[in-house]
């Protein structure tokens, strides 16, 4: 089983087919609307502006698990996203990163290492996982590296399909 194959559903309730990434450079990312790191909505718009044409995209998760710092439903969060920091990704249905409750799609990410050889569970929100345009996780990025620094934007642009 890949990512592609994990169902989940969108912000808005439907279904969210992530086959439809299959062949695109992926960072998923934990986001939350009331978190000191919140400010890094900025970063990943930017960062799906930026690369989209290329075969890119952001996906946001949504989780209320540290500090309840995602406690919207679903239209505040959808809300908040697009009137505060103008974001365009998608945003899946909100989810649980760590526990017995954690969504299976964070089964696979949690597995991966970071940069220091470090895998398991999701340190805080904007935790950010980088996934090839063939499905493997291929990097890992802890909560305060901000999403336009220079490691992200070169792992992102190394796996880039075009």
């Amino acid at each position: 089983m890949t990512i592609y194959d994990t169902p989940i559903a969108a912000l808005d309730g439907s279904p969210l087919d992530l086959g439809s990434f299959r062949g695109k450079a992926l960072l998923v990312v934990n986001v939350a609307s009331k978190c000191g790191l919140t400010p890094q909505y900025t970063g990943l718009e930017h960062l799906q502006e930026r690369f989209e044409e290329r075969g890119f995209t952001v996906l946001g998760v949504p989780c209320n698990q540290f500090g309840g710092q995602e406690p919207g439903t679903s239209e505040e969060i959808e809300t908040f996203c697009s009137t505060t920091y103008g974001v365009t990704f998608p945003m899946t249905e909100k989810v649980a990163v760590n526990g017995p409750e954690r969504h299976p799609l964070y089964e696979e990410l949690a597995s991966a290492p970071d940069g220091e050889g470090d895998a398991g569970d999701i340190a805080w929100n904007f935790e950010k996982f980088l996934v090839s345009p063939a499905g493997e996780v291929v990097g890992r990025f802890r909560p305060p590296v901000e999403p336009e620094s220079a490691e992200v934007v070169a792992a992102i642009e190394a796996v880039l399909p075009a």
